[in-house]
Parts: C-alpha cells; structure tokens; sequence
C-alpha cells in the first residue's frame, strides 16, 4: 500500500516539476524511477532492496507474475486513444505527404540504420539488434508536446512533429511484435510467411475494431443512450474493450486499434468530445506518472553498468546525429520545407512512454526466455529515451533560434470568440496574408467559421490547457469579441502574456460604455463599441467596406463622421505594407496619411471630403504633425503590424 501509494505521489511530483521548470515529465519520472530502483537497491538500501520493486516474475513485488505487463499494456492503450483525439485532419492540409513519408520511409531508414549498428557496435545478434531498432522508431507526444510547447514555430514545422509522434507509435510497436514473434519461433525460413499473416491480421483486426467501435460509441452518445454523468467510464471501458478484443484475435493489435478509434472519434461528430479529452488526459497524465516510475524502478544495476562504456556514447550520437537527419531529409525531398525546418525535425526526436514501456515487456520476455542478448534490450532502449529527452529539453529553443526557425515576431491572430462578426473580421484579415485563430465554447459557432474555412478551436476559456497548444505557439494578437464582458476581461487577464506580445485588446463592457470609463489600452474599437454595437453594425452592413485617407485632416475627419454613427466601427489601418489595428496605428509616430482604412458600417463614401471642401481646409497650408525625415520610415519599419 506505501509503495503504491508513494508512486502516485512521486508521480504527480514530477509532473508538477516538469511544468514548473518546463520540461518534458519524462525526465523527472524515469530519474525517480531508478532513484528508488536500482539506484536505491545499489547505494541507498542497507539491505540491497529497491525502495520500490516492481517484480515481472515470481511472487512478489507490485506486479507479480505478468500483472505488470497486463498494466502496462492497458495503460499504453489509454495513452495513445488520448493521442488519437487530437488528430485533427483540417492540420495536415500542407504537410500530409511529409508525415506519411515519416512513418514510413523514415521509419524504414531508423530501423535498418539503427538496426546495423546495434550489431556492429554491441556485437548483438541480428534479431535482438532489429528488436531494439523497431523500439526506438518511436518518438511519442507525451515527449514532444513539452518541448515545443515553448518554442514559436511555423504551424507545419510543431504539425509535421506533433503528427509523427502520435501516428508512428503503433508502427513501432507493430514493427517491433513482428520482430518479436521472429526471435519467438526461431527465425527460420517459415518465417516470413508467418510475419505477413501476422502483419495483416494486425492490420485488419486494429482498423476494423477501432473504425467499427468509434462510430458505435458516436451513435450511442450522441442518441442519449448513455447518461452524461456515466460518459467518461463507459468510454474508458469501450477503449479497453476494443483493446482487448482487438489483442485476443491478433495478438499485439491492441494499439493500432485504439490510435484509429481516437481519430475517427476526434474528426466525427461526437457530443461531449472535449469533456472526454479532458478525462483522457487527466488519466493519462496519472498513467504516465505511474508507468515510468514502474518501468524505470525494475531495471537493474546490473542492466545499467552493460552502458558503461563508449560503444554506448557512439551508438546515441550516430543515431541522433546521422540517422535521424537522413530520416527526415529522405522524407522530406520535393516537399514544401525548407532547409532550416527540415534541420530542425532532424534534430527533435525525443522517444517516449511506448518505446520505454514496450521495451521491458518484450526484454523481460526474452530474458526468461533465455535468449542471448536480451538484457540489452530495455537499458539501451531506456538510454535512447532518456537521452533523446534530455538533449531535445535543453537544446531545442537554443537549435531553432541557430537555425533560424524561431519565430522572432508572432503576429498570428487569436480571437477570443466566433460569432458572425467575429468570423467577418477573421476572414478578412485571412484574406490579407495572416493567420487568423477562432476559439468558442460554442460548438455552432466552431463549425460554422470551419464552413468558412477558417482555422477555428471548440475550447472553454477556462480551460487552462488552452496554453499548451502547440499550433498557437505563433500568436502575438489576442482579441475577445465575445458578448460575455467577463469571458473577454478573464481572456486578457489570463492570457496576455501566452498570446499578446504585440497587444491584447478587447471590446468595450456595457458599464464602460455608459460611463465612458474603457481602458485605452486593451480597448479594440472606439469606447462606445461593445458587443451590442458591433451585433447592430454587422446586422445593418455586414461588410467591410475601405477608403483611402491622403492626409492628417482627412483622417481626424473620418473618424469623427464614423465616432457620430451609432452603427459603423473602425477596425484597421493599412499604410504601406503593414496592417495595424486602430489602437496600434496611433501609437506610431508616423504621418496618418495615404493609408486605407477599413471599417465595419454604412458606406461614407466621399462624404468626409465633402466635408473637409465646405469647411475650406487648406490642406496644403498646414504644418504636418510629424515631420517626413528617416525616423518616421525607421519605427514603421520597426513595428510592421498584424
């Protein structure tokens, strides 16, 4: 009960160090784990015992017997179901090809390199070299996600990493049971009629149960057929059922068949998906916490001093150095990255829960089966991950900012809110060049703004893990537009600092209307603009019309035609190149003229220059506001805009 109890606790720990010091949770787990393991059990422990003893055989321990690698296996299913929810198709748009090439061809590329030089280097037979290279094909987002989570990259660069991660875990682990069942039956000639059954049974029986059961499932939920407060244990038992009917007609097809429930869980249309992503993730957080812990607490001292010697460092440095970079250059060729991305994906390749878990479940095996070789097997494999983990952790930021892929200015557009004219305003700044990102709460509003073929999130502000999203990593604009003045105040207080590196803005609140009270700085629109004003603008003229602005007065004079109409509201300024928001445009000290103006209202037209004709402005006459020398040119170049 104290062990148990303590692994939970240490668990939860680390997590919560890993967010502290932002890092993956991997490396804090897998240190406890063989601090309390074999560590323990060397220096530490007056009798020789682990603190923590997760026995795979015999009668004592956690796990006697295979209770172990039945935990294991049921907790790794979990995970990668989590994963599987998060696969959006609408991501890979541009990037698709790279990532089937990347779990395929570059996974072909890891296992024959990796598998050679584990031969050569550790003098291992063929079927245990190729065993530890179908281990380490993985990468895994549980590793991946926390090191990119504070890294500003191009929206390909993190889908194209984000991607690779959560698909190639089954085709590691598919890789690697074949090899298994290989050095099971003894190699031989009949092999290779044995591994392609076994392979295409893995195929069938994986796509066909998780394909069948996540639209099953779908029906039942979105039919009222199952209570809300039994939601999340009916769908955590439908993923263990589909694992295990899965393992018992094709033996080790358990994962694949959870990876393709998830996604097509995740691309349907199931009620209620992201309170089963938040439960999955809690869990697999807990699972995670526990399994590394286990995984590395069982290894041995014994297991450990066998990497105690330079073909160890050689065989980490080639693989990482040179044959994840022809992995990822292979797949890469005639696609749309460039050198610097390619070099970057070349260099983050963290291994994860699978590649650690799988690797004690299969060398335990082998050790009992008394195969020569075997126990290298999960030490190399735990150096691998560990490794991989802790130069990814420490040098990524570092490594994008040298090769030149870290984004030094983040002006894609966050929008607190899809309405109508929420989505108005996004498709024309999308149709200017930017990137523009809805979230709402309200499930109708996501899709109607994917209809319009805008990037669009169903999230709960509330929702702290909002900041985890790698795709937002490039957002330097966060506008609320919501008719809820607590969401959009809540939205700036909480995230400003995550996505309003250029400025974080928001509509007006009703009581700052009336009292006439907005704050300037994060004010969006003029101050009588909230929410009800920007409804009955978008109600009355629900286009964004331009005009062209050729001086100081002609701009002081459209703005107070457009401040006079209760219904019309400015939104940006184009001068040049840039595109400011209005807010942005008069900080610079710039001359406002021969700019465009757009603006959400009744067409003015000409009106203002009528205006400026009847009061007999001599525009020519007047002094400018800011002289035209170099320093002007100097800050617009400086502050280029949205």
């Amino acid at each position: 009960m104290i062990e148990l109890a303590g692994i939970i606790i240490l668990g939860i720990l680390a997590q919560w160090v890993a967010w502290k010091f932002k890092i993956p949770a991997i490396l804090p787990l897998i240190l406890i784990g063989l601090l309390v393991g074999p560590i323990a059990a060397a220096y530490l422990s007056e009798d020789g015992s682990k603190w923590i003893e997760p026995v795979w055989n015999g009668e004592k321990g956690l796990f006697p017997g295979d209770s172990l690698y039945y935990f294991v296996s049921l907790a790794i299913s979990i995970i990668l179901f989590e994963g599987g929810l998060t696969l959006k198709r609408n991501e890979i748009k541009n990037v698709g090809p790279v990532i089937t090439k990347l779990i395929t061809l570059g996974s072909a590329i890891t296992f024959f390199g990796s598998g050679i030089l584990a031969h050569y280097i550790f003098d291992l037979s063929w079927e245990i070299s190729f065993l530890f290279a179908g281990l380490i094909i993985v990468t895994g987002p549980t590793v991946i996600t926390p090191i990119l989570r504070n890294i500003p990259l191009k929206k390909d660069v993190s889908t194209v990493l984000k991607w690779e991660g959560i698909l190639i875990d089954p085709i590691g682990a598919l890789v690697a049971v074949l090899v298994f069942e290989f050095i099971s039956v003894g190699g031989g000639g009949g092999f290779t009629k044995t591994a392609l059954i076994e392979f295409g049974k893995i195929l069938l029986f994986g796509t066909t149960f998780g394909f069948t059961f996540a639209h099953a499932l779908t029906y039942a939920v979105n039919k009222k057929m199952i209570p809300h407060y039994l939601l999340n244990v009916v769908s955590l038992s439908t993923v263990l059922l589909v694992f295990v009917e899965s393992e018992v007609f094709a033996h080790e097809s358990g994962l694949l068949a959870v990876v393709v429930m998830g996604m097509v869980l995740g691309n349907g249309k199931l009620k209620n998906l992201k309170e089963l992503l938040y439960f999955k993730e809690s869990l697999s957080v807990l699972l995670i916490s526990i399994l590394f812990i286990l995984l590395a607490a069982n290894i041995n001292i014994s297991e450990l001093m066998l990497l105690y010697t330079w073909k160890t460092a050689a065989l980490f440095a080639i693989i990482v150095f040179i044959i994840r970079p022809l992995a990822v250059f292979g797949s890469t060729i005639n696609s749309k990255l460039q050198f610097n991305e390619k070099l970057f994906i070349s260099w983050v390749g963290p291994r994860g829960i699978v590649a650690a878990g799988i690797a004690s479940l299969f060398g335990s095996k082998l050790l009992k089966q008394g195969v020569d070789g075997a126990e290298y097997i999960t030490p190399l494999v735990f150096m691998i991950v560990l490794g991989t983990v802790l130069l990814n952790a420490t040098t990524a930021r570092l490594f994008a900012k040298m090769v030149g892929v870290f984004l030094k200015s983040s002006n894609a557009i966050l929008f607190i809110g899809a309405s109508k004219p929420s989505r108005l305003i996004a498709s024309y700044l999308r149709d200017k060049g930017k990137r523009v990102v809805l979230i709402d709460s309200n499930k109708t509003f996501i899709e109607k703004a994917i209809e319009d073929d805008l990037e669009a999130i169903n999230v709960n502000i509330y929702d702290d893990d909002l900041t985890d999203n790698i795709e937002l990593n490039d957002v330097g604009y966060l506008i609320a537009l919501t008719g809820n003045d607590a969401v959009n105040k809540y939205a700036l207080t909480n995230f400003s600092e995550a996505f309003g590196e250029h400025g974080a803005f928001r509509l007006a609140s009703s009581l700052e209307v009336i009292n006439a009270t907005t704050d300037e700085r994060q004010g969006f629109f003029t101050p009588k603009d909230d929410y009800i004003n920007l409804s009955e603008a978008f109600r009355e003229n629900p286009t964004i019309k331009e005009v062209s602005i050729s001086s100081q007065e002609e701009y002081d004079k459209i703005f107070e035609i457009l401040a006079n109409e209760e219904k019309s509201i400015p939104l940006f300024i184009e001068k040049g190149e840039g595109l400011y928001l209005i807010p942005e445009f008069e900080k610079l000290d710039v001359e406002k003229s021969g700019v465009i103006l757009s603006y959400l209202g009744k067409d003015v037209g000409d009106d203002y220059k009528i205006e400026i004709d009847q009061e007999k402005v001599e525009i020519e006459d007047e002094e400018p506001l800011v002289e035209t020398n170099a320093e002007p040119v100097k800050n617009e170049k400086k502050i280029k805009g949205i």
